[in-house]
């Protein structure tokens, strides 16, 4: 019979790596509360209009990579391909705008897109997304950066690129557009198909297309940056200037637009080495008019998402060191036969002072459990044999330096609550 398999681009998360990944959101947890951020739980499953209307009919997203089918009423649903449209629907529908002008919201969880797999990209793929919402100043813009590259440092990782530009706003981005469409007219045959055929309707997308020859058609285009408005081109240089304040190391790049319809004025990127073309970990900016858009009140907003695939792979290849450190040390117990007993309460002392522990009863030999031990990365084995048994003492190994004590069962708690798991010997 042909065995069962996951469907492309849906891959399973398997355990040494949804343990990093847990490491992951708890550090992202731990440092966007600092900032004010508080977790919100979006559903996975919307209104395809939410979509529509929030990131534009004619982006990629929306033509061809929403997953998108009719319910048994013919209401027409779509797997979220991104979280800061439901999140903006949440804050609209539940008022949150009523009872807090200002709200910082952070989510994590699975969005999806048809698009094709390749490395730190998937169908369903997650992210760690944040919030502002009810925040105009530039100051925001920074400090919210600030937030981001301070958790990718406490993840040990370096010499990431943040990357920012502006898009300005209703008032100036038309003029911009107009200089755009005329020169792209211009170049029109030299362009690629898709930026050929969105020309007309979104022309800013030519700007990062990652083809060669509309990298190459479009090196002289003209930049936002020299048409923005006066209040854009002033809270651009406010940005530019309180990130400096914030020890954010940056670079301005007018030709990254990013795309999604609704962003305005600042827009950021953060790249990491070692991952090819697809080298984006870290992406949002500012987006004034998405809440009035979908029905609320006037709300300027900034928000970024980070893709957790992708931030992984840059772990697993950078930052091995950190990578360590991420997941906790276990503590593991050999056991058997009537020692079995002695070992059960044993083990519920010690996970009640909060030890990571891994137990083995099975009728292996204690080299095969040493092994497996060793494999699961313990720093200390509890031996629990039948000579234990007999004299109710426990044998620990430290599998660090390979040393070895005995200890009687009703001090093995109280040691490791006074050591932290770092028991270093009889004597200590």
């Amino acid at each position: 019979m042909k065995n069962i398999t996951a469907i492309r681009g849906f891959n399973d998360i398997l355990p040494r790596e949804s343990a990093r990944w847990n490491s992951i959101e708890n550090i992202a947890k731990k440092i966007f509360s600092l900032y004010g951020f508080s977790e919100i739980r979006l559903p996975i499953l919307e209104k395809t209009e939410l979509f529509k209307r929030s990131i534009g009919d004619t982006t990629d997203i929306v033509e061809k990579q929403m997953y998108t089918f009719e319910d048994n009423r013919g209401d027409s649903l779509t797997l979220r391909p991104e979280g800061t449209a439901p999140c903006v629907r949440a804050f609209i529908e539940n008022k949150l705008y009523a009872t807090e002008p200002s709200s910082r919201l952070f989510y994590t969880g699975p969005m999806f897109r048809y698009e094709r797999p390749q490395k730190g990209r998937f169908r369903q793929f997650y992210q760690i997304g944040a919030e502002v919402l009810g925040e105009s100043a530039p100051s925001v813009d920074a400090e919210t950066l600030k937030m981001l590259t301070e958790f990718f440092e406490a993840l040990g990782l370096k010499d990431l690129l943040v990357q920012i530009n502006s898009l300005g706003c209703k008032e100036c981005r038309p003029e911009f557009k107009k200089a755009l469409t005329d020169f792209l007219s211009k170049v029109r045959s030299e362009l690629c198909e898709n930026c050929e055929r969105r020309m007309d309707t979104n022309p800013l997308r030519a700007l990062d297309c990652k083809a060669e020859k509309c990298i190459s058609a479009t090196k002289d285009a003209p930049e936002i940056l020299d048409f923005l408005c006066t209040d854009c081109s002033n809270h651009f240089d406010e940005v530019n200037s309180l990130l400096k304040l914030h020890n954010v190391n940056f670079q301005k790049n007018p030709r990254m637009v990013r795309g999604l319809d609704y962003y305005t004025r600042t827009t950021f990127e953060v790249l990491a080495p070692g991952l090819g073309s697809q080298n984006t970990v870290a992406a949002g900016g500012r987006y004034d008019t998405l809440v009035k858009d979908l029905g609320g009140p006037d709300t300027p907003c900034f928000g970024f998402a980070i893709g957790m695939e992708r931030l992984s792979l840059v772990i697993e290849e950078i930052a091995t060191d950190k990578l360590n450190e991420l997941e906790p040390p276990c503590v593991f117990i050999a056991c058997g036969g009537e020692a079995t007993q002695d070992a059960v309460p044993i083990a519920s002392e010690l996970r009640s002072i909060g030890v990571r522990l891994i137990t083995d009863f099975s009728t292996s030999t204690l080299k095969t459990k040493m092994k497996r031990a060793n494999r699961l990365g313990a720093l200390k084995v509890l031996i629990l044999a039948e000579i234990e048994a007999k004299e109710k003492e426990v044998t620990i190994k430290d599998m660090v330096n390979g040393e070895q004590f005995k200890v009687k069962y009703s001090e093995v708690v109280s040691r490791f609550k006074s050591q932290k798991t770092n028991i270093s010997g009889a004597n200590s």
